[in-house]
């Protein structure tokens, strides 16, 4: 396997995806001076993941394009919890790819209290033989979800799966503290959006 060869499709599927989704930002600043979207990020999973993926979940080579759907990913953070509904809404309506599959785990919350809201995509990708539908995976999530996403990866980095009931108490306690949050800005959104005009507005006037 040549992984540089099999994973360069991937990394043009992660940028292509980064520019369309940072685009549909900038139209809605444009549009409606508040964008949903407060940033995007990209990667393409490292090789030593794969790899570990694919021994723990028993994923032979020539399953790796179907069943590995991950290898390409791209994150949308949004300051509210509805803003992730509007922006899965808009995704699932676009031409340039297909959902194949959806994951509410803001609903329905992971065992760890892990939130985010998952879009398994086939995304066509021009290559030099000719378009190539690869699996990519969008994950849409607030930012106080990403925040507590991030620190959990880490933590899971750290003791090898194996962490200690201890920390994972105290993990679901921030996931709750976190999604709490998110409800309590949620119910001051109107006033949010409107003092970011206002501050938007005297700045431009300013300049």
């Amino acid at each position: 396997m040549n992984w540089k060869t099999f994973l360069a499709p991937y990394a043009q599927v992660v940028e292509e995806l980064k520019v369309k989704l940072r685009g549909m930002r900038s139209q809605f600043e444009h549009e409606t001076n508040h964008s949903p979207i407060e940033f995007v990020t990209g990667r393409v999973k490292p090789i030593s993941s794969i790899k570990e993926k694919m021994n723990r979940k028993n994923i032979p080579m020539d399953k790796i394009e179907s069943d590995l759907q991950d290898i390409a990913g791209v994150r949308v953070v949004c300051q509210f919890v509805d803003d992730i509904y509007d922006i899965v809404e808009r995704l699932k309506s676009r031409q340039d790819f297909v959902v194949i599959e959806e994951r509410d785990y803001i609903r329905r919350k992971k065992e760890s209290g892990y939130r985010s809201y998952h879009l398994i995509i086939e995304y066509p990708v021009e290559t030099i033989h000719g378009t190539k539908f690869l699996v990519a995976e969008i994950q849409i999530r607030t930012l106080a979800m990403n925040f507590w996403a991030t620190n959990e990866h880490s933590l899971n980095y750290k003791y090898a799966g194996q962490m200690p009931e201890k920390v994972q108490a105290r993990l679901k306690n921030a996931a709750e503290a976190a999604f709490k949050l998110d409800e309590e800005m949620s119910k001051i959104k109107d006033e949010i959006l409107e003092a970011q005009r206002v501050y938007h507005s005297n700045k431009e006037n300013h300049t």
